[in-house]
């Protein structure tokens, strides 16, 4: 190999300087003794960054990953911004939980102590616990932030920084961007301190795993119904798995305290394991992920599995039918339903629907916003990620309305008030309670689930990517699709000049057969009604190009140019949007048609399958560039 050059040897010289962690002190060492510069580069060059979603990379030394070094500087600018900003923060605390995933428990007891070494309170989990139940104790004790180390459902060697606000929801802008600036100063970059003890040997820190863990459990109390079992007497018969995590224990706690039939254990997958031995990707929405439970629940003659992720932040489900199928309720299905109990709890209640307030991400389904129509129940949708729906609700909350319900297709869902963040635990408890319920008055869940659809509307998705890890070849894709290709003809797209940069947006006219109707690019910052161009008069370059006008073009959404999101309605009752993974080296579709009352789902579907080949074949062109 080629001689290091001096920057990338100082880099690594700084590194050594900072690390006291004998695994990756060595393996900058061992890779500085090869003179690896590659290694080096890719581990020492880009710093790891701080957004919205905090940290989250794989678990080796260097700047660009998750280490005990980049989780102190990380600690010690949160810490350093929290200070400045939030009243009384050190007063109030810090709240500090972690999974059981590799190095969690010693990423959790730096961080304490980044905190505790500037004064701060830290109320803490000393074993490992759900991330719901952290979101739950910021909110509870009105600390001034909170910390839970976690990678949720990512491969065994990633590890993450989770962090929430004082009002108990994730960081949303500028609070991202205004830690990221404390972080990078010169000094957070050198860590102040590195004491795995001080937690335990401090009068500032306080475990409060009981008092948590008591008060998180009696708050699910308050969605419990009477769901005793039929004249037959037979209780709900249903497989848990916890995917490895760390679910099983508040889970147990959780169904006890609403009186509900206990769960049949998927036994290799009950117990928290840090290595996932018998899933290749501990995600329930990964295809085979329920392989296992499915297996138990056939042995044992259960007719419904439910699921936790590893950190039991999401919540997944699976129903047999009559013909001994088994039905996977996708994260939609999921979040329609889920969001058809709470409206219904919330009206027995006394709590009037135009009181009430429910969002979903827009990519997730718009059937929840037809729920909203018709009922008359305040609706929004928000940018992906639970940050954007927790704050909206919060935002609705101090107008005077009711939290009432809030999901993302990612099988998250917020049922209670108390968690500002998505809650595997609280939604598993209060499916089954809803599923009890059902089976006493001789229904299923699918059968509940065909009785929205007949009520509010036919609504079926696809949601799925392609794997692209070339992020030249991402920026091509997104680009033809924004300004068309050079051999196009100009009457197949819709064009959009926009004066101010002098830039022709070019978005294709029809997709898979059908006309596009509305177009929102989250990326130039552009959304309109292709029907209204003509009728608002804002053509004026010539046939068929509009002249960009910041009024009636502006999204409703917040515009990032650091990712790519387009979304197209077309004319069949279609919406898809196109995103890039913020996490994932991955270009992903999000695609639902809403069926029109006289429309046969066998006609819906179709439809469907036809627009799943044209986002492959039309818009992404998965062939011609090499994706999967």
């Amino acid at each position: 190999m080629a001689p290091l050059s001096g920057e990338i040897r100082d880099l690594a010289k700084r590194w050594l300087d900072f690390d006291q962690d004998t695994k990756t002190r060595k393996q900058i060492s061992e890779l500085l003794q090869k003179d690896d510069t590659e290694s080096l580069e890719k581990l020492l060059r880009n710093p790891i960054q701080f957004g919205t979603a905090g940290l989250r990379a794989r678990m080796e030394a260097g700047f660009a990953r998750m280490n005990c070094v980049t989780v102190i500087q990380a600690s010690q600018g949160l810490a350093s911004y929290v200070e400045k900003i939030v009243p009384n923060a050190k007063e109030r605390g810090v709240v500090i939980g972690h999974d059981h995933r590799h190095n969690s428990h010693k990423f959790f007891r730096l961080s304490a102590a980044a905190f505790l070494s500037r004064g701060f309170k830290v109320h803490y989990f000393e074993n490992d616990v759900p991330t719901p139940l952290t979101a739950f104790a910021v909110k509870e004790l009105k600390a001034s932030c909170g910390i839970m180390v976690t990678a949720s459902h990512n491969p065994k060697d990633d590890n993450g920084y989770k962090v929430y606000w004082e009002n108990g929801a994730q960081i949303i802008p500028p609070h991202d961007s205004g830690i990221a600036e404390c972080i990078a100063s010169q000094e957070n970059q050198v860590p102040q301190v590195w004491d795995e003890e001080l937690v335990l040997n401090n009068a500032l820190a306080n475990d409060v795993t009981d008092e948590m863990w008591t008060k998180y459990v009696e708050s699910t109390t308050k969605i419990r119904r009477d769901v005793s079992n039929g004249e037959s007497g037979t209780p709900l018969k249903y497989v848990y798995t916890a995917m490895h995590g760390v679910g099983t224990k508040l889970v147990t706690s959780v169904i006890e305290a609403m009186g509900l039939p206990m769960f049949i254990p998927v036994s290799s997958q009950i117990s928290p394991d840090p290595n996932f031995p018998t899933v290749a990707f501990p995600n329930p929405e990964e295809k085979g992920a329920l392989n296992e439970a499915t297996r138990v629940a056939e042995e044992v003659g259960a007719n419904l599995i439910v699921a936790n992720d590893p950190d039991a932040d999401r919540f997944a489900a699976a129903e047999r039918q009559e013909d001994g199928s088994w039905f996977t309720f996708t994260g939609d299905q999921l979040g329609s339903i889920f969001g058809s109990f709470v409206l219904r709890d919330l009206k027995e209640r006394g709590i009037p629907a135009n009181k009430i307030a429910m969002v979903n991400s827009t990519v997730s389904s718009r059937m929840l916003e037809e729920m909203a129509r018709v009922e008359g129940v305040k609706y929004a949708e928000t940018l992906t990620g639970f940050k954007w729906m927790a704050n909206k609700l919060v935002e609705f909350e101090n107008e005077g309305y009711q939290i009432g319900f809030g999901y993302e297709e990612a099988i998250g869902y917020m049922i209670l008030d108390t968690v500002l963040d998505k809650d595997g635990v609280t939604a598993l408890g209060y499916f089954i309670q809803n599923a009890q319920e059902l089976q006493k008055n001789g229904k299923t869940i699918k059968q509940y689930l065909d009785e929205l659809y007949d009520k509010y509307g036919y609504f079926v998705s696809n949601n799925s990517y392609f794997t692209c890890s070339d992020p030249e070849l991402t920026n091509k894709i997104f680009s033809r699709i924004r300004f068309g290709s050079s051999d196009a003809k100009s009457s197949e797209h819709i064009q959009i000049y926009r004066k101010s940069d002098d830039v022709l947006l070019k978005y294709p006219k029809v997709i898979g057969g059908f006309d596009v109707t509305h177009i929102r690019d989250l990326t130039v910052g552009v959304e309109f009604e292709v029907d209204e161009l003509k009728s608002q008069k804002i053509s004026s370059k010539g046939a068929d190009v509009y002249e960009y006008n910041d009024e009636y073009f502006t999204p409703n959404l917040m515009t990032s140019a650091s990712s790519h999101m387009i979304t197209f309605k077309t004319n069949n009752g279609a919406i898809f949007t196109l995103r890039t993974s913020g996490t994932e080296p991955k270009i992903k579709y999000y695609l639902e048609i809403a069926g029109k009352p006289q429309q046969s789902r066998e006609d819906v579907k179709t439809n469907l399958d036809k627009l799943v080949k044209a986002i492959r074949d039309e818009v992404v062109e998965a062939d011609i560039n090499g994706l999967n």
